[in-house]
């Protein structure tokens, strides 16, 4: 996925809770903006019991809405379909 997907995502407004699913199959839920740390070429995403993890866009499979969007804007968002 290109990064400024995620930096997207994060700027949406109102903001909408998603996670982030790898390709190994993990779901990082990002609850709020702030639990996420965009950089150059790798984000690190913040748990809520504080743990953490460094992620490298190319491992990112989709972004996943979850709640009341409709049904148009509940499927994930992946750029690498350019």
């Amino acid at each position: 996925m290109d990064i400024n997907g995620i930096r997207e995502a994060l700027q949406r407004r109102p903001f909408e809770p998603f996670s982030i699913r790898l390709a190994d199959s993990r779901k990082l839920p990002v609850p709020h903006p702030e639990f996420v740390a965009v950089g150059p070429r790798r984000i690190i995403v913040v748990a809520e019991d504080n743990s953490w993890s460094v992620v490298e866009p190319i491992i990112i499979v989709s972004l996943d809405y979850e709640g009341n969007s409709s049904p148009s804007e509940d499927k994930p968002i992946d750029s690498n379909s350019d």
